[in-house]
């Protein structure tokens, strides 16, 4: 009686054990991976799984909410109520072969900007590469850098249920996780090729906006464009990202006064003695003063400066950029629709 006592002691604790792993899974990381497309990838989409992975590794975690590469992550266990179900049959998937092969297929798990349109414009391309800045012999193309980023957002509001175009296009570079971007001439205005001309150059993505506004507007209550690029000073000069807006539009310097906040509480979150000194202002502009919708436009930092690089070259630097980027326009669209 005791030997049987013992074995089936034994058998319990095992299973016990074996339940208690099965309900514990746990996962690394890929290179790039935010903790959106971390959950999304294992198949934990939307903000209730957000949360309580923050919770279940708050001592894992980078921070509060960056990841680690070559570290286990504990997962949500995952729900599979009736409702819970029901809730991931409405979300939908967007294919878009810009992002490259292995971020193509994007899933929406969020309705936060449903209702929302954007046109998402990264600077120069085409045959001009805009700003260059070096580290040793290589060359860092504003445009290239730029383009990442731009990519970047765009699919970050994709996954929280927008409408995204992206103005300007390369059909081969994808997003990229390397440090130094390889330069080209291939970007077009979707799919138009890019004037030399500075002014041509400018009318040609403005007027390409202008076309799908005039449509956007009669099915999205909210519709913005964002101009990204990345500014040119003294090598010594070291800024942060700095915002301009319309003079003439209203919506458009709120839209950029929200997005300077929000990269002023994640500095203030994430680097808390650092400060954050990034400006909003107006600025005449051309794409500002000729665009449509209301519009931002971002500088992301001196390419010549050997700090401000650093937010570049580092493909987690500019996911952190994309991400808070789209956080400010959620912050927007609140305000806005409200």
């Amino acid at each position: 009686m005791k030997r049987i006592l013992c074995l089936l002691a034994i058998l319990f604790c095992t299973l016990f054990a074996f339940n208690a792993s099965a309900q514990e899974e746990r996962d690394s990381p890929r290179r790039g991976e935010g903790v959106s497309a971390f959950l999304e990838r294992n198949k934990r989409p939307g903000r209730t799984y957000y949360k309580e992975f923050l919770k279940l590794n708050e001592k894992r975690l980078k921070g509060k909410e960056e990841l680690r590469l070559g570290v286990k992550y504990v997962l949500p266990p995952l729900r599979n109520s009736s409702a819970s179900r029901s809730a991931g049959n409405r979300k939908r998937a967007i294919n878009e072969p810009l992002f490259g092969k292995g971020l193509a297929n994007v899933k929406v798990t969020s309705d936060r900007l449903r209702g929302a349109c954007f046109y998402v414009v990264s600077g120069h391309g085409g045959p001009d590469p805009g700003a260059i800045g070096k580290i040793g012999r290589i060359e860092l193309h504003e445009d290239e850098y730029a383009y990442d980023v731009a990519l970047r957002l765009a699919r970050n509001l994709m996954q929280e249920g927008a409408e995204v175009h992206i103005i300007i296009q390369d059909a081969k570079d994808g997003i990229r996780d390397d440090r130094y971007l390889s330069n080209s001439k291939r970007e077009t205005c979707m799919g138009a090729a890019i004037p030399l001309n500075q002014v041509a150059r400018l009318q040609q993505r403005c007027a390409k906006i202008n076309e799908l506004y005039r449509k956007d507007r009669k099915n999205y209550k909210y519709c913005r464009a964002i101009f990204l690029h990345v500014d040119s000073r003294s090598k010594g000069h070291q800024t942060d990202v700095f915002f301009y807006h319309s003079r003439n539009k209203p919506d458009s310097k709120r839209l950029a006064t929200t997005m300077k906040n929000t990269f002023e509480s994640k500095y203030d979150k994430h680097q808390p003695n650092r400060g954050f000194t990034g400006t909003v202002s107006a600025r005449n502009l051309y794409v500002l003063a000729n665009t449509s919708p209301a519009s931002v436009f971002v500088e992301l930092g001196n390419i010549q400066n050997t700090f401000d690089q650093r937010r570049f070259v580092i493909s987690s630097n500019r996911q952190a950029l994309a991400k808070w980027l789209m956080e400010g326009f959620i912050a927007d669209y609140r305000r806005a629709v409200r």
